[in-house]
C-alpha cells in the first residue's frame, strides 16, 4: 500500500530539509533520501561561509534574505547557527574589480594585509572586503531543519533512493526503497542527481551539470588569529580561513563530473599547499583530511526553484551550486509559498509571491536549457 503524503521531497540536504522544515505543519510531507544518512554529499561538504557578495544579483537577493531568516532563528536557538566572519577577495585589480560586488567595498593591500596578516606582500595589488558575511554552523542549521521537520510531523525515510515515480491523475506515484509514495507534488531537490530524478519520472531533464570541488583541513606552523576573515584568490584559484588552530583550504576548482560520491584526486591538494606556501606565511605542516563535494549547476549558474513547464506537480530545487546555503532559506521560503499556493503549473508560479524573483529562478526560463 502506497503511503499518501500532499508533498513528497526527494533530497535529503540542505535544499530538501530546508523546504521540509518550512512546509512543515501546513500539509503532509515525507522527505525520502537515498543515502543511508542525510546531509551525506554536498550539504557535508560546505565552507561554511554565506558570502552576500557572492553570485549572481538573485542569488545575493537570496543570501541577504537567507541571513534574515537564520538570525531570527538564531534567537531561538541555544547556540547560534551564524557568527560574523568577513570575506575578502585578493588579487589583480582586474580580477578583484571582475568579482567584486554591491556587497563589499575596495580595500588597499595594506588594509588587507593588516586583516590577514599571513598574505605575502606583493602577491596581490587589490582587494576587496565583504563585512556582511558569516560563518555558518552547517550541522547546526540542517539538525534544526530535521528536528523541526519531524516534530510538525514531517516523515523522514533515509535509504530510499527512488527507483519509479509517474505521473497518475492528480498526482505522483513514487517508488523509493522498499517503499511506495503518492503525492500531490514531486519536489526535485535530488542535487546532483536531479537530472537523474527527472528521468525516471518522464520529465524532461535541464541539463543540470555537477562540478567538483575540493578541500581539506591542514595544520599550520602560525595559525591565523581568531577573527581573520576568509580569503580567496579572485582569479578563483584558492580560499582559505581559520579551522580552529587549523585553516580550511580549498582549490576552488570546478571541474565536470558525474553524479558520485566524489573522492579528492591525487596531486589537487599537494599542489593547492605548495601555493598557500607561496603566497602565504602559514606554513601548512600536514593535512589532516581532505575531501571533494559536487556543485551542480544550470546553465546560466542561477539555482532553479520552480514548477515544471510540462509536469504538473513537479517542483524543481536544484542547481543551487556553491550556494546552496547561503540561498536555502530564501528558497525554501518561496518554494513553500508556491506549493501551499497550490499551484501546480509553471505559468502560475510567476505571479505568485516575489514573483520577480521567482521568475528568475523558474525552471521555464530561457536559460536553463543547455
Amino acid at each position: 500500500m502506497a503511503a499518501h503524503y500532499d508533498v513528497l521531497i526527494v533530497g535529503g540536504g540542505i535544499a530538501g530539509l530546508s523546504l521540509a522544515s518550512a512546509l512543515a505543519g501546513n500539509c503532509t510531507v515525507a522527505l525520502v533520501e537515498a543515502e543511508q544518512e542525510l546531509a551525506y554529499h554536498t550539504s557535508s561538504r560546505s565552507a561554511r561561509q554565506l558570502i552576500p557578495s557572492y553570485g549572481p544579483a538573485v542569488v545575493q537577493e537570496l543570501t541577504v534574505r537567507t541571513l534574515e531568516l537564520i538570525a531570527a532563528r538564531d534567537a531561538e536557538l541555544p547556540e547560534p547557527v551564524l557568527a560574523p566572519r568577513s570575506f575578502m577577495l585578493v588579487g589583480s585589480e582586474q580580477a578583484v574589480a571582475a568579482e567584486a560586488s554591491g556587497h563589499m567595498r575596495a580595500i588597499t593591500p595594506a588594509e588587507a594585509l593588516e586583516l590577514c596578516p599571513a598574505l605575502v606582500p606583493g602577491t596581490f595589488t587589490a582587494a576587496g572586503l565583504d563585512t556582511g558575511s558569516f560563518g555558518c554552523n552547517a550541522p547546526l542549521l540542517l539538525e534544526d531543519h530535521r528536528q523541526r521537520a519531524l516534530a510538525a510531523g514531517v516523515d523522514i525515510i533515509t535509504g530510499a533512493r527512488v527507483h519509479s515515480a509517474q505521473r497518475v491523475g492528480s498526482g505522483w506515484q513514487v517508488g523509493a526503497g522498499m517503499e511506495a509514495f503518492e503525492a500531490g507534488v514531486l519536489v526535485n531537490a535530488a542535487g546532483a542527481w536531479a537530472d537523474e530524478l527527472a528521468v525516471i519520472s518522464g520529465v524532461e531533464k535541464l541539463g543540470l551539470q555537477p562540478y567538483r570541488r575540493t578541500a581539506a583541513i591542514a595544520a599550520v606552523e602560525r595559525p591565523l588569529p581568531e577573527h581573520s576573515p576568509m580569503v580567496a584568490a579572485a582569479d578563483n584559484s584558492f580560499y582559505f580561513r581559520r579551522d580552529g588552530e587549523d585553516i580550511l583550504i580549498s582549490p576552488s576548482e570546478s571541474v565536470p563530473s558525474g553524479p558520485e560520491d566524489a573522492k579528492p584526486r591525487p596531486g589537487d591538494v599537494e599542489r593547492l599547499v605548495a601555493r598557500l606556501n607561496q603566497v602565504t606565511t602559514l606554513g601548512i605542516t600536514e593535512v589532516r583530511r581532505a575531501w571533494t563535494g559536487l556543485r551542480t549547476e544550470a546553465a546560466d549558474g542561477v539555482p532553479v526553484a520552480g514548477f515544471d513547464a510540462e509536469a504538473p506537480g513537479f517542483y524543481w530545487l536544484a542547481g543551487q551550486g556553491g550556494y546552496g546555503f547561503q540561498t536555502s532559506a530564501a528558497m525554501a521560503e518561496l518554494a513553500a509559498a508556491h506549493i501551499l499556493a497550490g499551484r501546480g503549473t509553471a505559468e502560475a508560479a510567476g505571479t505568485g509571491p516575489a514573483s520577480r524573483t521567482a521568475q528568475a529562478l523558474a525552471a521555464t526560463r530561457w536559460s536553463v536549457r543547455r
